[in-house]
């Protein structure tokens, strides 16, 4: 089998790769914006849309990720993650490939849900990135399909491993330094994704009989921030401090913040503070088998990485 691989130089692009290359029946394909000469199969991002080689299999996983300084324009995202999807798949329609994989995102549901995200969640998103990922997933299920091609969009939660960047390691260096993490009266509750787990899901799809469709991607468990700082302080020998200061307090300095524009301002409070819970029940039960790795024994592995 061919696959072919969009963004293959990126955080979850790399691991695929990497995951895939051991299988002798599979080869791999990485489409990327530049070539590097001493790396063999990759073909441009422009020649694969205009001619694109001989392939099985496309999973899309470049795109523009979610700006957490909220400095992109709103264009930006639609041209990369509508369109470029859209010149793809209208490629792929034409080819002889049978299987299309698009990464989207938990986003393209919802910001801030008020509970599990399942798959029959209306979808709301409340930011650029998740909507030009709305409107892709929303392009993709609604083309009439030739026969004998499949369509899966995949919507991960938060995906971490060794080399990822991002809040984990933020919060991983609050507690190597020892500083306290004074949000402990808040128990809320996360979803997590491990990359093993998300490449274990992409090889059954191409190997399996996973029906197609639309699937949210989870490890099986949740964890509160607070049970993540303790696991961090197992990971690093050094217990993580957890102030529990009453939460008025907290609402009072976070209004502060917003005034005095500090990190801890209203809108930081609500996305370390309120739940975020995806439900892969749909997921778990296409795959009729257990995921590599607990959401706890994923997460060691990322920590480990960070040691």
């Amino acid at each position: 089998m061919k696959v072919a691989i969009t963004g293959a130089n990126g955080f979850a692009g790399q691991n695929l790769t990497q995951y895939l290359q051991p299988y002798d029946s599979i080869k791999l394909i990485k489409v990327m914006r530049t070539i590097d000469p001493q790396q063999g199969n990759q073909v441009t991002l422009s020649s694969f849309i205009n001619e694109a080689p001989l392939y099985d299999a496309i999973v899309h996983l470049a795109g523009k990720a979610h700006d957490l300084k909220n400095t992109a324009e709103e264009e930006a995202y639609f041209e990369v993650n509508y369109e470029l999807t859209r010149k793809l798949f209208e490629q792929f329609l034409v080819s002889s490939a049978n299987i299309f994989i698009y990464i989207s995102s938990v986003k393209a549901i919802a910001d801030l849900p008020s509970g599990a995200l399942t798959e029959s969640t209306s979808p709301a998103p409340a930011t650029p990135y998740g909507r030009s990922k709305l409107k892709a997933e929303n392009y993709l299920i609604d083309t009439v399909l030739p026969p004998g091609k499949k369509v899966y969009v995949l919507r991960p939660c938060m995906i971490h491993g060794p080399g990822n960047k991002g809040n984990l390691n933020l919060l991983a260096g609050i507690v190597k330094k020892g500083i306290p993490y004074p949000l402990g009266s808040f128990n809320n509750k996360r979803s997590f994704l491990s990359i093993e787990n998300f490449c274990f899901t992409i090889r059954e799809i191409l190997f399996g009989n996973i029906q197609p469709g639309v699937y949210n991607l989870s490890d099986d468990e949740v964890l509160s921030t607070n049970e993540l700082i303790s696991l961090m302080g197992e990971v690093f020998a050094k217990p993580g401090k957890i102030w529990k200061i009453n939460t008025k307090i907290i609402y009072l300095l976070a209004k502060l913040g917003d005034l005095l524009r500090l990190p801890l301002n209203s809108e930081n409070l609500q996305k370390l503070t309120t739940n975020y819970m995806v439900s892969n029940q749909k997921i778990k039960a296409a795959l009729n088998k257990p995921f590599p790795l607990t959401a706890r024994e994923g997460l060691i592995h990322t920590l480990k990485s960070f040691i």
